[in-house]
């Protein structure tokens, strides 16, 4: 399986090393936290073996989704925080949930596994059954269990999820056609119904994931990306996380590359991830972020999910394998992935 790169900015080499960096801290069950010793989420997990899958280590990638079907709750969930593999915060929250179908989609691309899906789909259709149980009247879903607020980050990250659900259901040939009306009313909600979510418009993910999510896409897309650009985009350091804080991250700078990728602004994306390589370690892991007023990073840890954020980005913007498609044009990898298992 061929390793990505971005000429001038990021060799094969130096994706090897970052995806190296993230294997380093995953731990022997298949747990991978944000660094070693620290807490886990299954959103980030699920991100960082996505890139596993990128960089040549589909086997480490499968443990990870392993460790998920074996931890997952009766209800489909899985706790919002674990720290040293006890649980630290048992919140249920729907967007952790549903980005399983996102990486277990992604790792099928990879290695046309038909086996894996088969294998993780009691997982997948649990917890995607826990998520669209949260779906409210409007179409919005609720950010976690007993907590009736619907936050648009996390909704439009939900919308890709079941998009790929309905892939892997339609694949393992269990058609799930109340996740393709989900979706659809999840996506008129984000598009139409900006009430409906807590507002947020501080921070730069409820700006772009809109897009990234697959809910707003060609001239509404660009149009959005375009009205906030100056507020977020710091030339030569990357994205804010948040508006009104002098505080560039590399996730979020290469998930608003990823975006960019997806309406069609490859060379903006590319300028993006170059922008943000000041957060890079010689061993090919990422720092989180960097404080502008005073050159500090912070906060002070390198992530998995930053250095995985990176891969993926790369792994779009090199746009050689069925896989680089799951955030652009989900509708090809399907097709592609289709022909695939004939």
């Amino acid at each position: 399986m061929s390793v990505p790169d971005l000429p001038g900015v990021l060799s094969a080499d130096d994706i090897r090393a970052t995806v190296a960096s993230i294997a380093a801290e995953q731990e022997e069950s298949g747990a991978i936290p944000w660094y070693a010793g620290g807490q886990l989420d299954p959103w980030d997990h699920v991100e960082a073996a996505m890139a596993l899958d990128v960089g040549g280590e589909p086997a480490r990638a499968e443990a990870a989704y392993d460790w998920l079907r074996r931890t997952q709750r009766a209800d489909g969930s899985w706790a919002s925080r674990y720290e040293r593999g006890v649980v630290a915060d048992a919140t249920a929250e729907t967007n952790h949930a549903a980005y399983l179908a996102v990486g277990c989609w992604h790792h099928f691309l990879c290695t046309g596994d038909e086996g894996f899906l088969a294998r993780m789909w009691p997982t997948v259709r649990v917890a995607l059954d826990f998520v669209t149980a949260h779906q409210g009247a409007g179409g919005e879903i609720w950010w976690a269990a007993g907590d009736e607020v619907a936050l648009l980050t996390g909704s439009s990250s939900i919308h890709q999820a079941l998009r790929c659900a309905v892939a892997i259901a339609d694949l393992v040939g269990d058609p799930q056609p109340d996740w393709e009306l989900a979706a659809d009313l999840l996506a008129q909600a984000i598009r139409q119904r900006p009430a409906a979510f807590a507002d947020k418009g501080r921070f730069s993910m409820d700006w772009y994931y809109p897009v990234l999510g697959g809910a707003v896409r060609g001239v509404a897309g660009r149009s959005r990306i375009e009205q906030r650009w100056d507020e977020f985009v710091v030339p030569g350091r990357g994205a804010r996380c948040v508006a009104d804080r002098p505080w560039v991250t590399g996730a979020e700078t290469c998930e608003l590359a990823l975006a960019l990728d997806t309406v069609g602004d490859r060379e903006a994306a590319a300028e993006l991830v170059a922008a943000m390589q000041h957060l890079r370690e010689p061993d090919g892991s990422y720092w989180t972020g960097l404080v502008l007023t005073d050159g500090v990073r912070w906060p002070v840890e390198r992530t998995t999910w930053t250095a995985a954020a990176v891969v993926l980005a790369v792994d779009a913007l090199h746009a050689a394998h069925p896989r680089s498609e799951i955030f652009r044009t989900p509708g090809i990898a399907e097709e592609v992935a289709a022909n695939r298992s004939r």
